[in-house]
């Protein structure tokens, strides 16, 4: 079964000012859908190599299926981790977990904020749960896939490839990220914690 572009559940306006609507139809309809497009030319490329017994390009297909197919993956989550009604702080297990994990939403956001800031080039600051020990860790993801933990469930994701947010902060990065906290949906991460607990 393909792979298709999900809907957005709000207006491509709703999180303005913070990300405004050009970027949102950007990202969203042409991005995201991109990665969307090379993840199914990839499966589609792959299950050739099984039908004929050529496998002189599989590389490169397992290359273009594990970029894409993480893009379309973290960008699905980054539309739902955002909200018109966002902002504030999280609440309930995830609030518990923060506070033992981290020493409270504080330092989360310090060190949220200082790892998406730092990541070299293109890629993602997440929040992620870590069955193994029950912990919430916060990584780095360069492009969409390199310097990921195998172990970890996603929660929040930050986009911080330049396209996310060069038409309105330009090269100015911690801006957005400053800004990405007030449409955060904390629900849709706490449900995310839940569920992978």
């Amino acid at each position: 079964m393909a792979h298709t572009l999900p809907e957005l559940t709000y207006a491509y306006d709703a999180l303005e000012p913070h990300i405004d609507e050009q970027t949102m139809k950007l990202h969203h309809d042409i991005h995201h859908n991109g990665y969307v497009v090379g993840l199914n030319n990839a499966e589609d490329k792959i299950a050739e190599a099984r039908e004929s017994g050529d496998y002189s390009l599989i590389k490169h297909w397992e290359r273009e299926s594990s970029f894409h197919g993480a893009g379309h993956l973290l960008h699905s989550i980054f539309w739902t981790n955002m909200g018109p009604d966002g902002g504030g702080k999280p609440g309930g297990a995830l609030e518990e977990a923060m506070n033992s994990d981290f020493g409270g939403f504080d330092k989360f956001k310090a060190q949220f904020t200082a790892a998406s800031n730092q990541v070299e080039g293109s890629g993602w600051g997440i929040l992620a749960y870590r069955p193994s020990d029950s912990k919430l860790v916060i990584l780095q993801a360069e492009k969409h896939q390199n310097l990921s933990q195998w172990d970890v469930v996603p929660l929040l994701v930050l986009d911080v490839w330049e396209h996310a947010y060069y038409l309105k902060y330009q090269n100015k990065r911690p801006a957005y990220t400053d800004a990405f906290f007030s449409v955060i949906n904390w629900k849709n991460i706490e449900e995310r914690y839940n569920n992978a607990k």
